[in-house]
Order: C-alpha cells, then structure tokens, then sequence
C-alpha cells in the first residue's frame, strides 16, 4: 500500500517517507529493546539483587531516552508527511482533472471527484499513521523474540508456535466482519436512495393526496428499505461479535500455552521462578500487538480503497496534446467546421455517429435537428474536443482539432448546452468567466444583451448577489441568461447551442434570440433544437439520424421535398395546435 501511495503522490516524498520510516523502526525496536531489558531486571528484583537491577537501569534508560527522541520525531514528521501528502494529492489531482476529456466529467464521475477531493484525500493520508502501528506490530514482536530465544529458546518456540493459530483466527474473524460489512453498506446505499426518491417525491404526493398513503409514493419501497437495512446492522453487529471474541480467545489461549511452559519448566528446576515470570511478561508484551494489527484491519482496508480509487483517477490518461500545435486563422466572417467521416460511440453498444459528414459553413448559421438520442448533442461535444472521434476528423478553418492546442480551441468555441452549471460566485464573476480581463462596461453590455440586467434589478445586492452553487438561487430560465451572456462576452469564432433557449418563457425567449442574432453576425454558429420554430430562419438545416445526415438544405427546400424533416414540422405544427379547454 505504502509503493502505492508514493506513485500518486510522487517521487518527491519518497526522502521524508524514508525518514519517517527509519524513526518508526527505532521506535517500534527500541520498544522491544526496553521490554526485553526488563527479564534480567525483574529477575534480579525478584531474587532480592537490588545492586544488579539498578545496573540494568542504566541501558534501560538509555533504550527509553532513545524511543521517547525516536517517538518525538516519528509524531512531528507524521504531521508533516500527511500534511505533505495531502497537498501534494490535491495538487496532483488538480493539475491531472483539468487536463481529463471534458466528456470525461459525467454526473457519476463528477459525484465521485467531488467525494475523493473530500473524504478520500483525508481517508488516504491516514495511511501514514497505519504504518506506524503496522511496523510496531511486526518489529517490536520481533525484537522481544530474539530476546527470548536468548533467554530461553523453549519458551520462545512456544511463544513461535501460537502465532499461525492467532493469525488463522483473525482471518476467519476478518472475513465473518467482511461479508456482514458489505451486506450493511448496500442495504444502507439502497435505504439512502430510496429516502432521496421519497423526499425528492413529496411534491407530487401531496399533490395528490398520497403522502400519509404506506402503499402508495414509494412509501412502501423505503420501509422495506429501512427495514432491510436495520436487519443488516443488526446482523453485522451480531456477526462481529464472534469474530472479535475469537480473537481474544486465541490471544488468551496462547498466553496459556506459554504460562503452562513457562510454570512447567519452573516447577522442573529448568528455570527459576524469577526468571519464569519475567519471561511471562515478556510473552504477554509479545502478543499485544496482534489485537492491534486486527483493530487496525478495517482502517487498512478503507485507506487503501480510497488510494486505489485516486490511483484510478490518475490513471485516466488526458487528451494528447499535439507536439507542435498549429494556430487558427483570425479574422472576419468567422471559421468553417467540417465533419469528415466520424464514427463515434460510448461504449461497446453500437456507434453513436456512423461515418458522420457535415460540412458547417463559415459566418452562417446552420441548425441540427433529429429525434431525441439522434446524437446531435455528441456532434457538439466532438467539435469542441469533449472526446476524440474513433474513425474520421473533426475540421475547424481546415485543421484537425487534434493539432489544436486545449487553449487555442478553447478560444475558437463557446458552448452553451441546456443544463448550465454556474459557480458559487456573484452575477458578474459568473459572466465574467467568459473573459475575465473584460471591462465592467463590456460585462454590462454583454448583460444587456442578453436581458441579464432585469434579474441584477430585482436581486437585493445588484451585481454582486451570489448565485448559489450551481446557480441554484436562480431559475432555470435566468441561468441560461447567465450563461448566454457569458458567451457573449467571450466572443469566439464559433457558437455551439444545444437547446440554449429551451428554459426561457416566450417574452425572454424572442430578447435571447435578438440577442443570438447579433452574436451570429460574423460567425459560425450551429444550433441544436426540438422546437423547430426556432431554427427555421437558420441558413442551413441538417436532419440527423441512425448515425447519419438524412438531409440538408433550407427550411424550404426540406419542406418541399417532403421528408424526415418535413414530417418533424408537421408534427410541431399540429402540437402548436394544442389547447387547453374548460368543458
């Protein structure tokens, strides 16, 4: 676990690691040092020789002023390496997730960092204190048994022989607490989601009557739940219990095997009784550490999942940045986007994209429409390098976007997709992101013109009114604003929308699209929408699917030649229809 540990955090711990390690050793030897300094002190102490014991105090002092020095040093180099590694992972971690595919970052994935950077940092540079109790438990046993075999080689064999019968019970004790752990974690997991769905239901319940109903609502569901996992604790309890009393058992019973020896040879003249006690004590020092090492099993086992869980993360290999990567023209009338025969999927299931084409013109907008998992999203998130494609290129001015540098494409497109992520800042940091050396008047013309400036009015500080995380302090519809306005603002080449108006009501909806309409002015923009009124205008309209382009060309040309997309208008005709009546 320790070789593991120092890949994640680098080669640059491995000298105070070292240091660290050679204090324990010092540590856990001059503590079995000391222990077997004390058989010829008792000894004499028990035989009335005074004088010699208190000579036997001089190298045991000496031990103990050397273990308290090695102790000292072993606690404040502890600090410092867990502090160290700590940093050092967060650092690690942070230089390594920036550089991740950003389709890397799904919901699960983001949920996991997000408990790694927490709990899992902390958890795996506990690891430095376990060694110190890992390399006490075997150096300090060892060393009191090389004192014994001197002392006594019968009682030391005896001592030997009870360690592989401490160590199987242990085991079996270990995996009696295993499977019982893990029956309680899923029935806890299990219970957890389930009283989320029940919470996250209340408002449709309610609605409806049903939350007071035991049957109705899922309410049935987390009883079952909660139950399942009561009996799983109770269970685990239970179930560990025998563990933990087998091991005392087998701890006590060797103690026993070694005072028969130890009473056997006294009472047959083979050892004084003096030097038969002390020995016990020795034996007694010898088997305390194996109750620690089991205490610190479950800790062990917890620190090495987190490690291997960062070791997983930073194993995730980035996006190859090109050796010399080419910059892209600037200039008027913004930069074409071609989509050469990519093939692209997220799994072993069948290809999302089968051999794609689509030639994007420069300076004009052109819409991409399908049915809902066409995979008209994943065409965006390939242009802007979400993922690299399996099979054909992706083209900006003519450049595979492999040869692009991370900053240059990041440069070139703006995205603003449906589900917008704000950061726990103020209004103006969030649209500020966009170009943070923009100017405040560029900021407020960028809010401006996306109808930003009527939700800064009603808030009570104005611009510097805190968005919560993930903008969660404002709706759905004023988020969208946010972020269109921060899109403004960073004024790129090329503009990806997915469904970028999807959350706005029809009065703010038509100010955005004003908006978007001096935006494409000069650029590329290729928007992505379900309700087709919104992209009729559009210069050029591609219609997406199994993996292809179906058809393209104007929104009059495809309904004139009357097919997929001629029968998608139809369908949005006939729900503009829809009313609501009172009969």
């Amino acid at each position: 676990m320790i070789a593991l540990l120092l890949r994640i955090v680098g080669d640059a711990q491995r000298r105070p690691l070292l240091r660290y390690l050679l204090s324990t050793t010092v540590y856990a030897v001059s503590e079995g040092v000391a222990f077997g300094l004390l058989v010829p002190l008792l000894t004499a102490l028990l035989t009335g020789r005074t004088a010699t014991a208190g000579w036997w105090l001089l190298p045991l002092a000496g031990t103990v002023v050397i273990g308290w020095i090695a102790h000292y040093d072993m606690g404040i180099r502890a600090l410092l390496l867990s502090s160290a590694w700590r940093r050092s992972l967060y650092d690690r971690l942070g230089e390594h997730v920036v550089r991740l595919p950003l389709g890397w970052f799904d919901a699960t994935r983001t949920g996991q960092l997000e408990r790694l950077l927490g709990r899992g940092v902390t958890t795996a540079t506990l690891s430095v204190h376990l060694a110190q109790t890992l390399i006490g438990a075997v150096l300090t046993p060892v060393t009191i048994f090389v004192f014994m075999l001197c002392y006594d080689w019968r009682i030391a064999l005896s001592v030997l022989v009870t360690v592989p019968v401490v160590l199987a019970v242990f085991s079996v004790a270990r995996r009696l607490t295993d499977r019982t752990e893990a029956e309680h974690d899923a029935a806890a997991a299990e219970a957890g989601a389930r009283l989320v769905e029940f919470a996250g239901a209340q408002p449709v319940l309610r609605a409806n009557g049903r939350s007071d109903d035991p049957a109705g609502g899922g309410r049935g569901q987390l009883d079952g739940a909660l139950a399942a996992q009561h009996k799983a604790a109770r269970r685990e309890v239970t179930g560990a219990l025998p563990g933990l009393q087998l091991g005392q058992l087998a701890i006590q019973l060797a103690f026993t095997a070694v005072l028969v020896i130890g009473v056997l040879l006294a009472t047959h003249g083979e050892v004084s009784p003096a030097r038969a006690v002390a020995l016990l004590v020795l034996g007694v020092h010898f088997l305390q550490p194996f109750a620690v090492v089991a205490g610190a099993v479950v800790a062990l086992r917890t620190c090495r999942a987190a490690i291997e869980r960062i070791d997983a993360v930073l194993n995730t290999p980035p996006l190859p940045e090109p050796a010399e990567p080419r910059e892209l023209p600037r200039g008027e009338g913004g930069l074409s986007v071609e989509i050469d025969g990519v093939t692209f999927g997220y799994g072993p299931a069948a290809p999302v994209l089968d051999a794609l084409t689509l030639r994007i013109p420069a300076g004009a907008t052109t819409a991409l429409v399908g049915a809902s998992g066409a995979g008209k999203t994943t065409v965006t998130k390939l242009i802007a390098r979400f993922f690299d494609v399996e099979a054909g290129a992706v083209r900006i001015g003519g450049i595979d976007v492999r040869e692009l540098s991370t900053a240059e494409l990041m440069d070139t497109v703006s995205l603003v997709f449906q589900d917008v992520h704000l950061t726990d800042g103020t209004v103006e940091e969030n649209i500020r992101l966009g170009r943070p050396d923009a100017t405040d008047a560029q900021v407020r013309a960028a809010a401006r013109r996306a109808r930003v400036d009527p939700i800064v009015e009603r808030l009570e500080d104005g611009w510097a009114s805190r968005v919560g995380e993930g903008g969660r302090l404002l709706s759905g519809g004023e988020r969208q604003r946010v972020a269109i306005a921060r899109t403004l603002l960073k004024d790129t080449p090329i503009v990806l929308l997915d469904e970028a108006t999807s959350a706005l009501d029809a009065e703010n909806e038509r100010a955005v699209h004003e908006a978007l309409d001096e935006l494409a002015a000069g650029r590329t923009l290729l928007v992505i929408a379900h309700r087709l009124s919104t992209i009729a205008a559009a210069d050029h309209i591609a219609v997406l699917a199994d993996g292809r382009i179906a058809e393209q060309g104007t929104h009059a040309q495809l309904l004139a030649a009357g097919g997929r997309y001629a029968a998608l208008w139809s369908e949005h005709e006939r729900a503009r229809g829809w009313r609501l009546t009172n009969r």
